[in-house]
């Protein structure tokens, strides 16, 4: 849309009047004692209205989603339209600063950010992120002067912390409401968490303090990022733009598995999350981190719990990270737990994540079944990886996945295995190539996976290699974790009929990104960042694609992570699953029929499997949580947490009784035993992580493998390979 001349008076007034509703917030909220010094105004710098542009016209020209025909998306007034609702969503997803009277006047701009990003007009943007710095500084002001107050906790209220579709608040007096109770709830935390009330409010002061302080702290490329993402990420959630100094932020991983403990990690409303674990790394290898979890303090070895809840990422990362073989505790708050559950001390110990630790590995599992003792080989793969260095250089021993799973298939048919699982949880993917050649160990030739450019070309991937390394049982585990050349490995298996998939559906992500330098295309004295945006798609031989729905597994296991909350079609303007053109491939065999017995086996074993019974019922008392008010009376929440401890006591003594232990007379010892174990120095720990511990979904994996066997038996001798 085309903006009219009267432009710039509009904006004006809207400043004007945006500048009263701010400074009446404080007067209504907070004292002026509370409130921060006078702030320089934030404006763009000489260099931002050309990168504007110039990530504008990248992506207009080049993006996926604005090339394809039937895509629906381009540069016009409907785009415009997302990137202003997109933009206030990033600033204010929870919808605790702005009001509806702070987003309404700019809705008479909803078709003019195309022409804003074309010519590079920074203005509006710059506009609203300076009314929402305001806003954010008066909102913790008003938190900080709550402290001074009494707060009852016998009182029967609660909090709706999930505000996932919460409209924006009618008045100030409904925001200020909700941020009595924010308040409220956090120092309920602190006091279950053994705190006193004096000690409790002095950390809440400083976390309120130190959130004041990081948003007097921005800067001008900060907001010019947030406005550019707004825009990116409404055509894909995998496209970005970075400025400058935040472009290492990108790289995060890589960093602190050569520095730190091995995370990608980001922020999610006040909390450091952890997204995905490096395979090998440190933290990956305590098993006691997961995706999700949240990170909520962090101590240098045996120093005192830092409260990082509302730190910026890079101050955490720059906590968490340390010299080689020193030891970092984090208080970690599970993804499993839920808000209102209890935290946990994890120690780690900084390394560098070797390729060696990232590598295919092998076990071999042998479970009683029917009163015979049966052995199945389990190779985990955490990641695909190729030496690409030593490839290159034709040499015929380079480092791959293919090449090592092949030494160890060989080295688990020596022990008489009756099948072969491969585990490909938490994969987040790797070389493309590698889930081609893998695939082909267990085919003979064919076509593996299609690649869809921008432009319409397809590319497929084949195995070259006529002959099958291994032709014996295959099953092969995914969980939502599991992305990208792990979906492609899965989907080709299961199209070509030569394995049963089982696990939780994968996450979906099925499009490549590339980045270009911005600094490529023009010249400035300051650099312009970069961008990262999608190419192309990944769709499977049997026409489908991998983006948005994954690989759904012919036998569904239960899992905590769903996939519409943690998967790819949970993230905002994901791509859609979509279909093409079916290759010709030849089926190993229809595993259909054989799928339909193998599932119900399944249920039927697992309705007497006393541990995925468990996983179910905790499955189904998360989700109930989730989605319900949390309460602020402290007794409830004492109960809750309580009935939370005699379920964990039950089921421990269950356990103990399995393998002939003596149970625990009581909660207090149950209890004494974890604070005992929460305390125990890295060694210890490091020891008893080496310990095999129960995986309920690998050791059913195998008895569906046993099942498919039997079944099988009669008609081939897989049996015996």
């Amino acid at each position: 849309m085309r903006m009219k001349g009267t432009k710039s008076l509009a904006l004006a007034a809207i400043v004007g009047f945006m500048s009263l509703l701010t400074l009446s917030c404080y007067a209504a909220g907070a004292k002026l004692s509370s409130l921060p010094a006078q702030l320089d105004d934030l404006a763009p710098e000489e260099q931002h209205a050309k990168a504007s542009r110039l990530v504008t016209s990248i992506l207009a020209k080049y993006h996926y989603i604005m090339q394809e025909k039937d895509s629906g998306v381009a540069l016009d007034d409907a785009l415009s339209a997302r990137v202003l609702e997109h933009y206030f969503k990033i600033l204010d997803p929870n919808r605790i600063f702005f009001s509806a009277k702070n987003v309404e006047p700019y809705q008479q701009y909803q078709k003019s950010f195309d022409d804003f990003l074309i010519r590079g007009d920074l203005s509006l943007a710059y506009n609203i992120y300076e009314i929402f710095r305001h806003r954010w500084l008066g909102r913790y002001a008003y938190a900080i002067d709550l402290l001074d107050t009494k707060f009852d906790f016998t009182k029967d209220e609660s909090i709706q912390l999930d505000r996932d579709g919460v409209a924006w608040a009618g008045s100030e007096h409904e925001l200020e409401a909700f941020w009595r109770k924010k308040v409220k709830s956090d120092l309920l935390n602190l006091l279950l968490a053994g705190k006193e009330e004096d000690e409790a409010k002095d950390v809440l002061r400083k976390r309120y303090q130190r959130a004041i302080k990081r948003m007097e702290q921005t800067h001008s490329e900060d907001v010019f990022q947030e406005y550019m993402n707004a825009f990116a990420k409404t055509l894909d959630p995998h496209t970005n733009y970075f400025s400058p100094r935040n472009y290492e932020n990108f790289n995060i991983d890589m960093k602190l598995s050569l520095e730190g403990i091995g995370a990608v990690l980001n922020i999610e409303d006040e909390h450091t999350k952890i997204v995905k674990l490096v395979p090998g790394g440190p933290a990956s290898k305590t098993k006691q981190l997961h995706p999700g979890d949240k990170i909520v303090g962090v101590a240098q070895g045996s120093d005192e719990m830092v409260d990082v809840i509302g730190w910026r990422l890079d101050d955490v990362v720059d906590l968490i990270r340390g010299k080689k073989g020193s030891t970092v505790r984090l208080e970690i708050l599970g993804a499993k737990a839920g808000a209102a559950g209890k935290t946990k001390i994890v120690a780690i110990v900084r390394d560098q994540v070797k390729l060696e630790e990232q590598a295919a590995k092998s076990k071999l599992i042998e479970l009683d079944v029917d009163g015979k003792s049966r052995s199945v080989g389990v190779i985990d793969i955490p990641k695909f990886y190729r030496n690409f260095a030593a490839r290159s250089q034709s040499s015929s021993d380079y480092r791959s996945v293919t090449h090592d799973v092949k030494k160890l298939i060989s080295e688990l048919k020596e022990q008489n295995i009756e099948g072969l699982i491969i585990d490909l949880r938490n994969n987040g993917g790797g070389a493309l190539s590698e889930a081609s050649a893998l695939t082909g160990l267990f085919i003979d030739k064919g076509p593996v996976v299609q690649i869809r450019g921008a432009s319409g070309r397809v590319q497929v991937e084949y195995d070259t290699d006529k002959g099958v390394f291994y032709n014996g049982p295959l099953v092969v585990l995914v969980n939502g974790f599991s992305a990208s050349a792990s979906e492609i490995f899965a989907a080709a298996i299961q199209d070509y009929g030569r394995g049963i998939v089982v696990g939780s559906p994968t996450f979906g992500k099925g499009t490549v990104q590339t980045i270009e330098d911005l600094n490529n295309y023009a010249q400035a004295q300051k650099p312009f960042g970069q961008v990262k945006f999608t190419t192309a798609k990944f769709y499977r031989i049997n026409g489908g694609s991998t983006q948005n729905k994954g690989v759904i597994p012919d036998i569904e296991f239960p899992s905590f992570y769903a996939q519409d909350e943690y998967g790819e079609s949970a993230l905002d303007y994901a791509m859609p699953w979509d279909h093409m053109r079916k290759l010709t491939y030849r089926p190993v065999g229809d595993l259909s029929v054989a799928a339909q017995s193998l599932l119900k086996q399944h249920e039927d074993r697992i309705e007497g499997d006393q541990e995925f019974q468990f996983i179910i019922e905790d499955i189904d008392a998360l989700k109930a949580r989730k989605n319900a008010p949390l309460s602020l009376n402290m007794e409830q929440r004492k109960k809750l947490r309580n009935d939370d401890d005699v379920r964990r006591l039950e089921r421990e003594n269950y356990r103990r009784k399995l393998e002939g232990l003596k149970p625990y007379a009581s909660l207090e010892d149950f209890q004494a035993v974890e604070e005992e174990q929460d305390s125990e120095d890295v060694a210890e720990q490091a020891a008893n992580e080496e310990e095999e511990k129960p995986d309920p979904f690998v050791d059913e994996a195998a008895r569906i493998l046993f099942d498919f066997v039997d079944m099988n038996k009669p008609k081939s001798s897989l049996a015996k390979n």
